[in-house]
């Protein structure tokens, strides 16, 4: 895979990138450090409001294991992960926790758990629709995002939008998408692993229409647990 390159370097301060298979890590002054701080997108998309949101956690990017994705920030951006522990998508997310049988109270006890948060897209929607041309640009970000976590072993993603761009990722790196094609009602009780990573694809838990199907909630909280007990069971 092509991982993006930093010109960044002073006389205190050093970046040195390690490629891995689908990992790379960033070092400061010897301290792993999360990339999120150096993403940039320069993309110019015509079905989304380029706000450019990204997730900004203070973690260590070594304890993650598994990466929960949704579909984009509201428009909002209070609402977004890692914003504080009255915003929406945090309260959502919180919520599904408790219905899979796990008690969530911040940020931090995701992280203890090994769990990351983000969006697929990185701006908030005009429409409901989102273009192929879009989670396409933004999947570059996206890859750059995740290949930060050299211990994950688990991509939930969450919603349509959070399967396509992962498809897209691989498809472009390796030829292959880990996730097939069909119904996420009906793919979601498959198995899809690929280079060491185990996929789940399910519903998002953001946004205005979570909720709105108890159905889909139930399913979701299927899906964490069987996220969670995949990592109990595949520790190392």
């Amino acid at each position: 895979m092509e991982f993006f390159a930093s010109n960044y370097r002073n006389d205190r301060d050093y970046l040195v990138i390690l490629k891995y298979h689908f990992n790379f890590l960033l070092f400061k002054s010897g301290k792993v450090i999360m990339v999120n701080d150096i993403l940039v997108c320069n993309n110019i998309c015509e079905d989304i409001n380029l706000e450019r949101i990204f997730p900004r956690p203070d973690i260590d990017p070594d304890k993650i294991k598994l990466v929960m994705i949704s579909e984009a920030p509201s428009l909002d951006p209070s609402d977004y992960f890692y914003r504080g522990t009255s915003s929406s998508f945090f309260l959502t997310t919180k919520t599904v926790f408790q219905d899979a049988g796990y008690q969530i109270d911040s940020f931090a006890d995701l992280e203890n758990m090994g769990i990351y948060l983000t969006t697929a897209i990185k701006c908030s929607k005009k429409k409901n629709f989102i273009s192929g041309i879009t989670i396409s640009r933004c999947s570059a970000i996206l890859e750059r995002e995740i290949s930060q976590f050299r211990n994950m072993k688990v991509i939930m993603c969450m919603g349509d939008v959070a399967i396509k761009a992962i498809n897209h990722i691989y498809r472009k790196n390796i030829g292959r998408a880990p996730i097939k094609a069909g119904s996420t009602y009906r793919i979601r009780q498959d198995r899809h692993e690929l280079n060491g990573i185990r996929f789940y694809p399910s519903y998002t838990q953001t946004g205005k229409s979570f909720n709105l199907e108890k159905s889909k909630r139930r399913m979701i909280a299927e899906d964490i647990r069987n996220a969670l007990e995949f990592l109990k069971e595949n520790p190392l």
